[in-house]
């Protein structure tokens, strides 16, 4: 079995990895060479083997390539994890239309590309499961990270209409909306309610993958939550903290 995390210094992507670690993991993200701690946490979780690509999620012309070479070395390919993108800052993203273009690019323009490609590959292969973390944030986007919040709303469409293209097809696509994560990219924030970790969203989505679900919300308690505030007056929305 081989899984490929596209972003592998993710907390997420890596916690995933060690649950998912019996076969061969690849790593793929930008300086490949310095991915040393953690390889040697897949390793010490189980994996058999571990392998480095060169992966730069925001050059879209080098995507098909990588992936192509991946699955042709290492395949068949089980499940793909598309773990990278970037938080921004929605202040400088206001002033600054350049880091707006930034954030969306990253965590919307790139996974469109990376996501195309992967399912290509997979539809090819006849089988296989890919990983899509969506966030909250683009459930209904919050005038406090519209920039952040609009990529991924995006991103959560396109992987809900992907996951449908792809059904029958024997590849299976699994969306992931979790809350506030505490970890490296939310580092000084003040975490939201119902905030969960690394591993709590790794062990759902593990969970989420055996069951062949479609959708998984972390943790299952904003499922309803966000319910109720998608129908909140826009004056009381507007109002909503991060």
């Amino acid at each position: 079995m081989t899984v490929l995390i596209l972003g592998g210094r993710s907390e997420i992507g890596l916690a995933v990895g060690t649950r998912l670690a019996q076969g061969t993991v690849v790593l793929a993200a930008r300086r490949s060479s310095t991915l040393d701690d953690e390889a040697k946490t897949l390793l010490d979780a189980g994996a058999q083997k571990v392998e480095r690509v060169e992966f730069d999620a925001d050059d879209i012309g080098s995507h098909q390539k990588v992936l192509e070479d991946v699955f042709a070395r290492f395949g068949p390919v089980d499940t793909v994890v598309t773990a990278f993108g970037i938080l921004g800052d929605q202040g400088r993203a206001e002033r600054d239309a350049a880091h707006a273009v930034e954030i969306v690019h990253t965590d919307y323009v790139a996974h469109v590309s990376v996501l195309t490609h992967v399912a290509n590959l997979l539809r090819r292969q006849g089988s296989g499961s890919v990983v899509v973390f969506s966030s909250v944030a683009g459930f209904r986007v919050r005038r406090a990270n519209y920039v952040y919040g609009s990529a991924k709303a995006g991103l959560d469409g396109f992987a809900s209409g992907l996951a449908d293209a792809l059904h029958g097809s024997g590849v299976h696509l699994l969306l992931v909306r979790p809350g506030f994560v505490i970890g490296r990219m939310t580092a000084g924030m003040s975490p939201a309610p119902f905030s969960s970790t690394p591993n709590q969203v790794a062990d759902a989505t593990v969970k989420g993958l055996r069951h062949r679900r479609s959708v998984v919300w972390v943790p299952g308690v904003l499922r309803p939550v966000f319910a109720v505030m998608r129908v909140l007056p826009r004056a009381v929305w507007r109002r909503m903290p991060r």
